[in-house]
């Protein structure tokens, strides 16, 4: 690719990307997805229904949460404006290993950096998380999560949300069109952020953030905890805890956990009433 071309494609990546602020510390990257205002970040990255967007001219915006999928680690906000910036988005299913790609993001505060690199590969990771992800070898740190990864020609492939073993991982533009495809309706919700994470006997979730008002936290759930089963069923994946949501039908359900470094079981009963995504 030409650089002045090469040039052209960055400074669009990095007009479409924005800082998302949540909360007192929360900030991270996210993508204008749509003219109209919609930009896609990591559910991660907004903490809290304070959600403010700083565009790549500093222009500032109050942003609402639309939705939010934490098994997937997305989020859809939404801003007031006309004529954004927005993003062109490619197929992630169309990857290959050795594809040049392109990550942009705010790391550390810095407004609009951006790192190239290439696809080590695309497809599930073994014992680590479920579903698919993007793997290369572009540059992440904190302040990443949420901002683009594009292929060569500027079209957005993926979101950027961690690194694992000094590669970055993002998730697939194609989970990305599934997630905005479903309805942001009443939906029985725990309220917490999880991660997946191996323990001595299995597979266990554990907690990292609680929700203020939600029902993990009328439970008395804590950031540290680490689930293991819900509704009699003990978890071998993060898709297990969304089963048992959507089975409880807005009732109870009880769920299995452990706190701290003890092997002790403990059961609380959480009342999962079906509450709406979108943010007050």
């Amino acid at each position: 690719m030409a650089i002045h071309r090469f040039g052209e494609v960055t400074e669009k990546l990095r007009r479409s990307t924005v800082q998302v602020r949540s909360g007192r510390n929360g900030s991270g990257s996210g993508i204008i997805w749509t003219t109209g205002g919609q930009v896609i970040t990591n559910a991660h990255v907004v903490r809290a229904n304070d959600i403010q967007i700083e565009l790549w001219n500093g222009r500032q915006l109050s942003a609402r949460l639309l939705k939010k999928d934490q098994r997937r680690d997305l989020a859809s906000l939404e801003v007031e404006g006309n004529d954004l910036p927005s993003s062109a988005t490619g197929d992630s299913d169309s990857l290959r290993p050795g594809e040049i790609v392109i990550a942009v993001g705010n790391p550390y505060g810095f407004i609009g950096a951006v790192s190239t690199g290439v696809v080590h590969g695309v497809g599930p990771l073994a014992g680590f998380v479920d579903g698919r992800w993007i793997v290369s070898d572009v540059r992440l740190a904190p302040g990443n999560s949420g901002g683009p990864l594009a292929d060569a020609a500027g079209r957005v492939i993926g979101v950027n949300t961690m690194i694992a073993g000094g590669l970055a991982l993002a998730i697939p533009s194609q989970s990305v069109m599934q997630f905005l495809a479903w309805p942001a309706a009443a939906t029985p919700r725990l309220g917490v952020t999880v991660r997946p994470m191996r323990i001595e006997n299995g597979f266990g979730l554990l907690v990292l953030e609680i929700d203020p008002q939600s029902a993990a936290e009328r439970a008395s759930l804590l950031p540290g905890d680490v689930l293991i089963s819900a509704g009699n069923r003990r978890f071998t994946s993060t898709e297990d805890l969304e089963d048992a949501l959507q089975t409880s039908a807005g009732g109870r359900l009880e769920i299995e956990f452990r706190r701290g470094a003890g092997s002790r079981i403990r059961k609380v009963i959480a009342q999962v009433g079906r509450e709406a995504v979108r943010a007050a």
